[in-house]
């Protein structure tokens, strides 16, 4: 269910992820539980984002490259929802 690695592995790089993607766009962190669930989410779309251009998913290249993936998702993520609430 979570591609090799365990739960507590996922709710870390949520954090980081999250926590930085927070930062970059609002210039502020959403609080612990809403940064790991931002992170986490982003993950997903990060690693979709990453096979879809060929540059490998999540698990092909390191905790560098999974935590780099769960970023750039995050960002899209918040980036996203910070268009679709100005709506």
């Amino acid at each position: 269910m979570f591609g090799g690695h365990g739960i507590i592995y996922w709710i870390i790089l949520g954090l980081i992820a999250g926590a930085i993607a927070s930062r970059i766009v609002e210039r502020r962190g959403a609080g612990i539980v809403l940064d790991i669930i931002i992170g986490i989410v982003g993950a997903v779309i990060g690693g979709y984002i990453g096979e879809a251009l060929g540059l490998g998913g999540l698990q092909g290249y390191g905790y560098i490259w999974s935590l780099f993936l769960a970023v750039v998702g995050a960002v899209v993520l918040l980036l996203g929802y910070r268009a679709l609430s100005r709506r």
